[in-house]
């Protein structure tokens, strides 16, 4: 109700400054260019391994072969780079949605930017709990005080206020609004801000390994030690026994290559980050990699009403006056009774002038439709506010009007009726409107007024007043269509769903039957839980689904009690005071939409749209996406068993060698693609929402699942050596290694169908939809055939073509392998398999 605010700049002004100022940032992350890739690829094992081999075959006289592992190489690091600049790309998106938001005005529009297309200029609306974007000079400003501590040390909140000398009218760049309201604007950003200059660093702190990060090292360490052990003792088993110290050496890196797991760390960033894109696509932000791993992990999801389980459209659909008088008004059509206009003006009143609020949006929506003009007050001015509270759920603010001051204050009925001091029966009959209209689903807020003299000072609290009570407000806010089926699966899912509101226990009551909530006990208040301690909490928490009246400092005890009892939980807030138990919650969800800056900062999950149905599927590709990465470490584990074992058995029964570091570069050229695109593309098992939670404690490398990787290797060790040391019987060495070569790749085919799917129904890995399995096997049969059909790749790979009988029969090892893999899934029990 004050002058008509300033437009802002214009979008196009805006990308001009952007353009010509660059990003608001200090320190925008360096995009790390192919060649500081190579340089780190260049410290692999397996690249060393490599090159370490084809220096032996050149100091053999072997060029082709130098030649070819050369050409390994240059492919595996060609491949290693497309990953990297996958990666790098789908982290350049994901910082993009991380940047801290900023709500300007332009085009005389308010809209949220992230925080990095923040201009000089630019108009900042700033409110408790936002993070300030850039050094600005404040144009109004209400109670404003900011947490300055960033940059002065000093922890006690900062007052601001407009006109003031020096600092105080102005705001600063990295600094967080502790209360009240202002406008400001921009005078500085990125590095010409105050924190710039002092020489401050906004880069992110490296954040620690997450568990699963842990184990993977821990196993890349014990596998890579080992491989290292048993090499060294074939290379001197091989120089004493067959007098080829050079032959040993290069028997020793067969072995060392084919024993290190290379591909698991590779595995998990690259799972992670696509991981993390995929959840963005579902307009959720993954802020930390460990609540990735999280999410399949979740038993109890507390949500929020407002916004998240209803659309967050609020109208007000009903104004009833002081209770007995008996004036209702509906939003029906009808003309609004000129004794509830006061109602509504006051309302109005006790509203942001710039509102965001949804409730406050639908009362200046119905003020400018149904009050008349002389009570919209257009030059009012609001000279003080006392903010919203835990201990008092209500907003106050003092105007000058045209003959003094002027108080209105609305908010939860209970708490406004009580500053009213309505004799017992007035209360009594406030109390049963409200809760009829609660019943309806609507949510209500009290009303009341008071003067002030002008030349006295405001009173410490809302409670110095003299207030009049007015009525109560209704608004409707519906319930998303998709919420009672998004809770159905849920409940299937063994997730437990709570709603936690700061609403009417009657109206969290009808809006939880409308979702499908368990509704067999009554809403459970604040005030209830604040008469109970922590075992009698802990027996309620067990038999409840809904809870009302609910404060943030609440929240953060039924969080922690939740998780005293080994619930993994799940927490949705928007507020500074909801910080605590998102930090708190193992999966912190903020809402993008109408969170604040704190909020998003303590949370490991952002919710772009504040829609419960995102979480939902949040928590179903969590799962997906730990289902795949255990298929993966699986099939990697299974791999390398044959590979080891055909690398180490002519040294142990006196054969020739069979699989040189040519066989094994051309191998580890189908194992990582296949691990890194196609595991991580493959779709949903069909029962992801039909099971429990998985133990969060469990191990991903478990006793069971190393012992089914291991038993799928054996089998196909076993069909391979068993052909080979069929063929050797009546073909020459050569034909007999290309003929084990071919069947250890079509092998290697049918570990990979095997471990798609963890079902135990037959084939059912086989025939599952992914187009990227089917390109990348295609591209292993064109190289296989080349290396059989072309003279001098035969040449290099030491391969003499087979008959065709016997190219038949190692094809037909790989179908055989992938019966013999099938018969020991039925066996072998699913827990152990994932």
């Amino acid at each position: 109700m004050n002058e008509a605010p300033p437009r802002g700049l214009s979008a196009e002004e805006a990308a001009r400054r952007l353009q010509a100022d660059g990003p608001n940032e200090l320190n925008p992350p360096q995009r790390r260019r192919w060649w500081q890739m190579l340089a780190e690829l260049l410290r692999e094992p397996m690249l060393l391994l490599l090159l370490a081999a084809g220096g032996i075959y050149l100091l053999l006289g072997d060029r082709g072969e130098a030649l070819m592992l050369l050409g390994f190489v240059a492919v595996t690091v060609l491949i290693s780079l497309s990953q990297e600049q996958r990666t790098e790309r789908v982290l350049e998106a994901l910082r993009d949605l991380t940047s801290p938001r900023a709500l300007v005005r332009r085009d005389g529009e308010t809209q949220r930017i992230a925080g990095r297309e923040v201009v000089l200029g630019d108009l900042l609306l700033l409110a408790d709990g936002d993070r300030v974007a850039a050094d600005a000079t404040l144009i109004t400003a209400h109670d404003l005080q900011l947490d300055e501590s960033l940059l002065s040390g000093e922890s006690l909140p900062v007052d601001k206020r407009v006109g003031a000398e020096g600092d105080v009218a102005r705001v600063f760049a990295g600094t967080l609004v502790t209360g009240g309201q202002a406008l400001a604007q921009v005078t500085a950003t990125g590095p010409r801000s105050e924190i710039g200059r002092i020489g401050k660093s906004l880069s992110d702190i490296g954040a620690p390994p997450t568990p699963l990060h842990r184990q993977t090292r821990r196993l890349v360490r014990l596998f890579s030690v080992l491989g290292l052990v048993v090499s060294a003792v074939v290379v001197t088993l091989w120089g004493l026994l067959r007098g080829d110290w050079l032959g040993g050496l290069l028997a020793g890196i067969s072995l060392a290559m084919s024993m290190l797991p290379q591909e698991f760390l590779l595995i998990l960033t690259v799972f992670m980050a696509m991981g993390a894109w995929r959840l963005s696509r579902q307009r959720v932000l993954a802020r930390r990699a460990a609540t990735i791993e999280t999410l399949g992990s979740a038993t109890v999801l507390c949500s929020d009403k407002t916004g998240t389980l209803t659309l967050n459209k609020m109208a007000v659909a009903e104004l009833a006056g002081a209770a007995g008088a008996g004036l209702t008004w509906r939003d029906d059509g009808k003309v609004l009774p000129e004794a509830l206009h006061p109602l509504l003006e006051h309302a109005i009143l006790a509203s942001e002038s710039e509102a965001s609020d949804p409730m406050e949006r639908a009362l200046h929506a119905l003020g400018q439709q149904r009050l008349p003009a002389h009570r919209q007050h257009p030059a009012w001015t609001l000279v003080h506010e006392y903010a919203l509270s835990g201990a008092l759920p209500a907003m106050t603010h003092v105007w000058r009007g045209d003959a003094g001051q002027v108080v209105s204050i609305k908010g939860a009925s209970e708490a406004v009726a009580g500053l009213c001091r309505l004799p017992p029966e007035g209360q009594a009959a406030l109390a049963q409107q409200a809760t009829a209209m609660a019943a309806r689903g609507l949510r209500v807020l009290g009303v009341a007024r008071a003067v002030w003299p002008a030349d006295q000072a405001w009173p410490e609290s809302p409670a110095g007043f003299a207030w009049e009570w007015l009525g109560l407000v209704g608004f409707a806010d519906p319930l998303r269509p998709e919420v009672p089926a998004a809770i159905r699966e849920c409940r299937a899912a063994g997730l437990r769903v709570l709603m936690i509101t700061g609403d009417h226990p009657v109206t969290a009551a009808a809006i939880a039957e409308q979702a499908g909530l368990d509704g067999g006990l009554p809403a459970l208040t604040g005030t209830e839980i604040a008469a109970m301690d922590d075992a009698a909490l802990a027996q309620a928490l067990r038999r409840h689904a809904v809870y009302a009246r609910i404060r943030p400092e609440q929240k953060l005890r039924i969080v922690q009690a939740l998780r005293a009892q080994g619930e993994v939980v799940a927490m949705t807030g928007d507020g500074v005071n909801d910080a605590p138990s998102l930090k708190a919650a193992d999966i912190g969800v903020a809402m993008g939409g109408r969170g604040t800056d704190v909020a998003r900062e303590a949370a490991g999950l952002v919710l772009l749209d504040d829609n419960f149905d995102a979480i939902t599927q949040a928590v179903r590709l969590g799962r997906r996406i730990y289902d795949n990465l255990r298929k993966a470490m699986a099939f990697v584990l299974a791999v390398h068993v044959p590979i080891a074992g055909l690398s180490l058995l002519p040294l142990l029964l006196g054969w020739p060698p069979l699989l040189t570091p040519v066989h094994i570069a051309f191998l580890e050229l189908l194992i990582d693609p296949v691990c890194s695109v196609v595991f991580e593309a493959e779709p949903e098992e069909d029962d992801v929402m039909q099971r429990p939670p998985r133990d969060p404690a469990a191990p991903l490398f478990s006793p069971g699942l190393l012992a089914w990787s291991a038993a799928q290797g054996l089998v196909l060790l076993a069909l391979v050596a068993g052909l080979y040391a069929l063929a050797r019987l009546g073909l020459p060495a050569d034909s007999a290694r290309a003929l084990a070569f071919v069947a250890l790749v079509s092998g290697n085919v049918a570990l990979i169908l095997a471990n798609r799917s963890a079902s135990g129904r037959w084939f059912a890995g086989w025939l599952r939809p992914n187009a990227l399995l089917w390109k990348v096997l295609g591209a292993t049969a064109l190289l296989l055939a080349a290396a059989l059909a072309i003279t001098p790749l035969r040449e290099v790979f030491r391969f003499v073509l087979p008959p065709w009988p016997w190219l038949a029969a190692a094809l037909g090892c790989g179908l055989l392998c992938g019966l013999l893999l099938e018969l020991l899934k039925q066996a072998w029990p699913r827990r152990w398999r994932g």
